[in-house]
């Protein structure tokens, strides 16, 4: 079976680089296309795999400014023909889902419908855009909205990442899905024997993630935190932060275990499908206080593994850490919990589907011929 693996872009890491990773291990030498590749952004590992980019990997600062581009991306994934192939394999949140396929098995595993085109107002509200700028986009998002359901509808069958995504898909582009969790290396991480005192958050630091909640809720209560994440937001963020909060930068993959496991409690303040880094601190045994929404809500068990805050406001989120303090958890517990996530129930999982649905087409395709 000739397969091609399809991502938005490689110019950052996060949970969508996480699941193309285990896609690119659960079908090795199968290329992976991609909008645009920065090689000094990624990983030193993904110079060893076959990485095929369109066209707009040759455009002026993309690697630090792709967003400006987005009326550009369906033109590029509109021209990508995969057509030779027997599987396509898109891994989604943006527009890679619209490659021409022809005759080939396309199966998306769906991070997010697009996000920036179908929950645009909720977007643009955490990104400082003003109303005239929002105003003339509009008609520019329509458009786009008409080419990424269009786009959809050639997708043979789509995976779903939660419950919440599935019913995105479902209320965005009038599609069924199947939901198959996104892989976390649960093993990476393990229990330390005590922990250091401060709070946790490992993220990119753009606005949706919510990161000036915990950093004006830190400071304001006098408690240690300690963020790692690089992005556009980190300047507003240093000017919201008092003194008990620090700043890493890049953490390296392998310094992070470490830095996860010896944490007092892991604060997710964002609204997320899934969330990969909440399971990584379970599988730590640290508890996380989380925002009460999306994907945090089948992740995390409260009391158990963990807290809730109900608003996105400092004041809700101070009264969780207030709470937590008031409470104790069980690393084994934690640890129990993320288990549920494992990479090696997505890979289970996953290569179940793919070979089930590619068995489905061979069967109909012999029957037509017959």
């Amino acid at each position: 079976m000739k397969i091609a693996l399809v991502h938005d872009w490689l110019n950052q890491i996060g949970g969508a680089e996480n699941v193309l990773e285990a896609l690119v291990e659960l079908y090795p030498g199968a290329p992976v296309y991609t909008a645009m590749y920065s090689p000094e952004r990624m990983p030193d590992f993904y110079r060893e795999w076959d990485i095929r980019t369109t066209w707009m990997d040759r455009l002026p600062g993309i690697y630090a400014h792709h967003q400006k581009y987005l009326p550009l991306y369906p033109l590029a994934w509109g021209g990508v023909d995969l057509s030779d192939y027997d599987l396509v394999l898109s891994n989604k949140s943006g527009f890679c889902h619209g490659v021409q396929t022809g005759d080939a098995l396309h199966i998306c595993y769906c991070l997010a419908p697009t996000r920036y085109l179908w929950q645009f107002e909720h977007y643009i509200a955490r990104e400082g855009i003003s109303p005239a700028i929002a105003a003339a986009l509009k008609p520019l998002i329509r458009w786009m909205r008409r080419w990424d359901y269009a786009a959809a509808q050639r997708v043979d069958h789509f995976i779903a990442i939660s419950t919440e995504i599935r019913e995105r898909i479902a209320r965005f582009y009038n599609r069924d899905s199947t939901i198959i969790f996104p892989p976390v290396e649960v093993n990476r991480f393990e229990p330390a024997s005590n922990h250091d005192d401060y709070f946790l958050i490992v993220s990119r630091l753009i606005p949706y993630k919510r990161v000036d909640l915990a950093v004006q809720a830190c400071t304001a209560l006098g408690l240690p935190l300690k963020i790692a994440g690089r992005g556009r937001d980190l300047d507003r963020l240093k000017a919201l932060a008092g003194p008990t909060v620090e700043f890493l930068g890049y953490v390296p993959d392998e310094d992070l275990p470490d830095l996860v496991a010896r944490c007092r409690a892991f604060i997710f303040p964002g609204l997320e499908d899934f969330g990969i880094t909440p399971v990584e601190a379970q599988a730590a045994g640290r508890p996380v206080i989380a925002y009460r929404g999306g994907g945090a809500l089948y992740t995390v068990v409260e009391g158990v593994t963990g807290v809730f805050f109900d608003e996105q406001t400092v004041e809700s989120l101070s009264d969780a850490l207030r709470r937590f303090a008031e409470m104790s958890f069980s690393p084994a517990a934690c640890r129990a919990n993320a288990e549920r996530f494992d990479r090696a129930v997505f890979d289970r999982e996953l290569a179940t589907f793919v070979e089930a649905r590619y068995d489905e087409r061979a069967r109909r395709t012999i029957g037509e011929r017959t």
